[in-house]
């Protein structure tokens, strides 16, 4: 089986900073796009950053220049450095990892974590 367990989130003060960290752990032959989501209450998922196994990025505009996502492919980890952190950035987080195992190695598909909370507030 394969796991995504995320770690990081908590509850700050406008303008503070957070580190999201996804870990991917299980049979897993290789991981493509890795990403970041995120869903507030009485709102959809949306797309928060993503990076593909190359390092390529992409950002929701609403985060652009306040966050920034990385990987390190040896450890099958993804992070999210959250920066300048705003009231409606809380929401629950979700890890998101497109990837084959050793057991359907030509069947890519999506994994996700369990959430992590984020709360900004005063």
């Amino acid at each position: 089986q394969v796991q995504l367990v995320e770690s990081g989130g908590g509850l700050v003060q406008p303008g503070e900073s957070l580190r999201l960290s996804c870990a991917a752990s299980g049979s897993i032959l290789r991981i493509n796009t890795m990403g970041w989501y995120r869903q507030a209450p009485g709102k959809q998922r949306e797309t928060v950053a993503t990076i593909t196994s190359g390092g390529s990025t992409n950002y929701a505009d609403s985060v652009k220049g306040r966050f920034t996502i990385s990987r390190d492919n040896a450890k099958n980890t993804v992070y999210l450095q959250m920066n300048s952190l705003k009231p409606e950035d809380t929401a629950v987080y979700y890890c998101n990892a497109d990837l084959t195992t050793h057991w359907a190695p030509f069947r890519p598909r999506d994994y996700w974590g369990q959430g992590t909370q984020v709360t900004v507030s005063s």
